[in-house]
């Protein structure tokens, strides 16, 4: 079984406040043009993404230029929802396992396309920000917007330690009762800091 964890990309794709809004236009019609296309315009923040360390650290490394391998591994739940911040707890030593892709149900995606959505969402702690550093994550995903707010700590201490970032997730709720799934979250391979991803769980 395949879930879907990523938006749809749609024109006027909902974006972070401050970034170019995503337009995505029928551009040619069968009717007029005997064929049909499409022309899309987005930032590689719009929707489900990913983020690399570029994004906010002085590299020259390419989202595409890291090994295909880091964006697929054994799927690690936790349901953090209803929690303002989202700190360390012991229990995570033994969910949390080496090399995992790690995904936080916080419930935020429901509001997907509302204000509140970019500006109410809650936050990661450094001290689990550690955690993950610590047990090797390949790639922390969330269903909300960012893990942080400014100064953007936690996105630079992740990077600092090459672990990725996923973020604006949906339907992470339909793993809370899996015990067992991959994660399978490919950028495009483009030369860029961060890209647009379709991202699915696969049950095993």
């Amino acid at each position: 079984m395949l879930i879907e964890l990523s938006h749809p990309i749609v024109d006027r794709l909902p974006v972070f406040p401050g970034d170019s809004q995503t337009e995505l236009v029928h551009s040619k019609q069968f009717q007029t043009d005997g064929y049909n296309n499409h022309q899309l315009s987005i930032n590689m923040h719009a929707g489900t993404h990913i983020d690399g360390p570029m994004h906010m650290l002085d590299c020259r490394t390419y989202l595409n230029e890291i090994p295909l391998e880091t964006f697929i591994g054994d799927g690690c739940l936790l349901d953090v929802s209803a929690e303002p911040i989202i700190g360390y707890k012991a229990e995570y030593e033994q969910l949390i396992q080496p090399h995992q892709i790690v995904i936080l149900h916080t419930g935020y995606s429901r509001l997907f396309g509302q204000p509140a959505y970019f500006t109410d969402y809650p936050t990661i702690s450094l001290e689990f920000a550690e955690l993950i550093v610590r047990k090797n994550v390949k790639m922390l995903g969330m269903d909300m917007p960012s893990p942080d707010k400014y100064p953007f700590e936690v996105h630079n201490h992740l990077f600092q330690h090459n672990v990725l970032l996923i973020e604006n997730l949906t339907n992470v709720a339909q793993l809370r009762d899996i015990p067992s799934f991959e994660i399978i979250a490919l950028p495009l391979n483009i030369q860029a800091d961060s890209s647009i991803a379709r991202v699915i769980a696969r049950v095993k």
